[in-house]
């Protein structure tokens, strides 16, 4: 049982599906007495670009400061986004690339490829929504978008285990199917809690 829980919405867009299933997970979350805080992309201010790369440091901007703290706080990370072009939204990398840095999320270790992972003992769940059908994602793309957000940023930085539900294919879904999509994510968020 997780009960700080950390919800990011990843959509830049606040009348998104993402969005109604963020607060979804939340509702079940708080309905089991968890602490649950929030990260909306789409209503907090940041530059995605991390201008300089590593050469130079770029001040991070105090939601993102604060997106750091909530991130320590949490034993739990939910993310819910889209795949667009087969991988995250842009703001959603652009996220990763300013908040998970180096002394925060892993750290390199001296004349050694290898790193520390800075957020071990935290756990993740992915909700991602798609038009692609399941199985052409898993078949054909293989889960590569799948793939670059567990492997190659949650579990680089030692978060593990990382769950990921799918919600597809949403462009052509009813009324009906989104309903069901919702209530799943509430019970996922209360089962969890």
């Amino acid at each position: 049982m997780k009960s700080k829980i950390v919800v990011i919405n990843g959509h830049p867009d606040p009348q998104s599906f993402c969005s109604a299933l963020a607060d979804a997970y939340k509702e079940g979350a708080l309905s089991r007495n968890a602490q649950v805080r929030t990260i909306d992309l789409s209503k907090i201010s940041f530059d995605p670009n991390l201008k300089h790369g590593y050469r130079q440091r770029t001040e991070l901007e105090d939601d993102l400061l604060e997106a750091q703290e909530l991130i320590r706080w949490a034993e739990h990370i939910v993310i819910v986004y889209p795949t667009w072009w087969g991988t995250m939204p842009a703001v959603l990398k652009g996220f990763f690339d300013r908040v998970f840095l180096p002394g925060f999320a892993y750290k390199y270790r001296e004349h050694s490829p290898l790193w520390d992972k800075l957020l071990t003992g935290k756990s993740a769940h992915m909700i991602v929504t798609m038009d692609t059908p399941s199985w052409y994602n898993r078949w054909i793309y293989r889960h590569a978008g799948h793939n670059v957000m567990k492997r190659n940023i949650l579990q680089f930085c030692g978060i593990n285990p990382v769950r990921i539900t799918e919600i597809s294919q949403v462009k052509p879904s009813t009324a009906e199917r989104r309903t069901q999509w919702l209530s799943k994510v509430t019970k996922l968020g209360a089962k969890l809690a």
